[in-house]
């Protein structure tokens, strides 16, 4: 999908090889503990991360400089969680808050990485505070998660010894043995596996270095962009998130008649319910980070776009007329199961909004109000679907 949390899944996992000791299979080895190169890769990773997504919002859309973006973000982020529902009911200076306390984390926090050992914790703790309050608020995906791992690069031993109590005496009287070794003299030399790591490291920092120009040159950067990678491999990547706030949240949603006549307004019309996405207006939003489900999330895409803009979705109209087991794996409700199969399938465009927990619609079950805008795409049947696979080279929908 080219998705940012998908080039900073590489970028971690190539990262964290590093830390692993070379030629050796022990957990915890004696004289090979993690290069401070490795660590500062990580947290060289954490500030980029930071300062991609403060950056973008700053030079993007007027809400974030006039510190009114929370007033939409809960209600139309891709997958709004219970919480985002109460949270979007938070007071206004609350928001205006939430906006300012974004723009401190994301754009100074970032910088006491390098004002040393206590200041890098203190970002270290805030960015995993501030990651945590977003699994909260909304369904992300994993890319939460993941962005506490390059922050905890901000701590070192003896700031989380207290997480390993059985280990601290021995690990104090390693260090405690190698220190009397050294003062000694007798330290030994380092064996060739130890010089062979302190080479990769030196070549990870050179690497890591070289490639970090044109993305510094992105940030500093008024066209910058976000989540791209400037080498094949997204080894070193420039990220960033909500550059700009949707302020309405509207809906594609599939519907099926078994009727012959899509135009008889005696026609019965029966809703697909995808996984988490807003459907049912009396579902409860779901509860699902980290999972991700992906057709979820393209599907806000697409309703804020044309389906000439995203013709998979005709693609998953044809696969639903012919009752394809593989997309209906990725459907919650099909309303024709045992039923037969739908005779036409139309998409309908609505918007969404959070219904007010104090008020009516909430009393009668409604997480959600719902308005009709219009026809997304018109009604299809697979007869007329057969040219328009055609002309794309897809199989025709019959055949799954």
């Amino acid at each position: 999908m080219g998705a940012g949390w998908e080039s900073q899944l590489l970028e971690t996992g190539f990262l964290a090889i590093f830390l692993c000791p070379l030629w050796s299979l022990a957990q915890v080895p004696e004289r090979c503990p993690p290069s401070l190169i490795s660590i500062w890769t990580l947290r060289w990773l954490i500030v980029r991360i930071m300062l991609g997504a403060g950056l973008i919002k700053i030079r993007g859309d007027r809400c974030w400089r006039d510190l009114t973006c929370m007033d939409y973000h809960y209600e139309t982020q891709p997958v709004p969680n219970p919480m985002s529902y109460y949270m979007h009911r938070s007071p206004w200076w609350f928001h205006r808050f939430e906006t300012l306390s974004n723009h401190f984390i994301e754009l100074i926090v970032p910088f006491f990485t390098f004002l040393g050992r206590r200041m890098c914790m203190v970002n270290g703790a805030v960015q995993i505070l501030f990651q945590a309050t977003l699994i909260v608020s909304g369904n992300l995906s994993f890319l939460n998660w993941l962005t506490i791992v390059p922050s905890l690069a901000c701590f070192d031993d003896a700031a989380l010894s207290f997480l390993f109590p059985s280990s601290e005496g021995g690990a104090k009287q390693l260090v405690s043995k190698i220190q009397r070794e050294e003062a000694a003299g007798h330290a030994p030399l380092p064996s060739r596996g130890m010089l062979v790591r302190r080479v990769v490291n030196v070549a990870l920092a050179v690497l890591i270095g070289y490639l970090s120009v044109p993305v510094v040159l992105n940030l500093l950067s008024s066209r910058q962009v976000m989540n791209t990678s400037f080498d094949p491999l997204r080894i070193v990547n420039t990220y960033g998130a909500f550059g700009s706030i949707t302020k309405e949240r509207t809906e594609v949603v599939f519907q099926g008649t078994l009727s012959t006549d899509p135009q008889d307004p005696a026609a019965v019309w029966e809703e697909y319910q995808f996984m988490c996405k807003p459907g049912d207006v009396t579902r409860r939003p779901c509860l699902i980070s980290p999972y991700h489900y992906r057709l979820d999330w393209l599907m806000w895409f697409a309703a804020f776009q044309t389906y000439e803009q995203n013709e998979w979705v005709i693609q998953i109209a044809g696969r639903l007329l012919a009752n394809d087991s593989t997309v209906l794996s990725l459907i919650q409700h099909n309303p024709f199961q045992g039923r037969g199969t739908p005779r036409w399938i139309r998409g309908e465009h609505f918007r969404y909004r959070f219904s007010d927990p104090w008020g009516r619609s909430a009393a009668q079950g409604k997480w959600w109000i719902r308005k009709r805008l219009g026809a997304y795409f018109p009604p299809l049947d697979l007869a007329g679907l057969r040219k328009y696979f055609q002309s794309r080279g897809w199989p025709h929908p019959d055949i799954y």
